[in-house]
């Protein structure tokens, strides 16, 4: 009894160090390692870099405030744009916080892009994405923005707008979601002009 206890103690301690060195080790190290040979960029965190320094990622929205840039979606993540806090801020619907919210933002963006009191605001202007990090607004909104970012930065709108137009990603696999622009490359573009 006791020897076939041992033996069966044996194999599971076996099993174990197997398992951990092809499941913890070799295969990590496998997918590491093609990522990089296959696509760097996006293995490491598809990083934006200027003069060599890294700015940020294509992937995670970050806070633009100042009014000659483009501004993304609200962010609901920890402190705003935190991808340590990722996550939406949990008001459905119905509620009454969300609701004054959105208001809020809505008449903070007309003002802001000095459009009518009655214009339509693009709905990704004024809520926040389920995880709050999301790098990419819509055409629509880049659109609205762009006369406020050319007056600031004394460029003439076709300049914006060809920028945007260059920025602006189409759907995922053709068919997936809407067009979109990504708020940081948009940015970076216009800095370097």
């Amino acid at each position: 009894m006791i020897k076939a206890t041992m033996l069966e103690l044996k194999k599971a301690v076996l099993a174990i160090i197997v398992l951990t060195v092809l499941l913890g080790i070799i295969y990590p190290l496998t997918v590491w390692g093609l990522a990089q040979l296959i696509f760097p960029a996006k293995a490491n965190g598809s990083l934006i870099y200027v003069n060599n320094k890294a700015i940020g990622s294509e992937l995670i929205s970050q806070r633009f405030s100042g009014p000659g840039y483009f501004h993304p979606r609200p962010s609901a993540a920890g402190q705003g744009y935190d991808a340590t806090a990722s996550g939406g801020s949990n008001l459905g619907p119905l509620s009454k916080t969300l609701l004054e919210q959105v208001k809020q933002r809505v008449k903070e963006y007309r003002a802001e892009n000095e459009l009518a009191p009655d214009a339509r605001v693009p709905v990704d202007a004024v809520t926040a994405s389920g995880s709050g990090l999301d790098p990419h607004i819509s055409v629509q909104n880049a659109v609205l923005q762009a006369a406020r970012v050319a007056k600031i930065r004394n460029i003439g709108l076709e300049k914006v707008s060809a920028a945007i137009e260059r920025c602006t990603e189409n759907r995922q696999l053709g068919i997936l979601g809407e067009k979109r622009v990504n708020v940081l490359l948009l940015n970076v573009e216009l800095d370097k002009s």
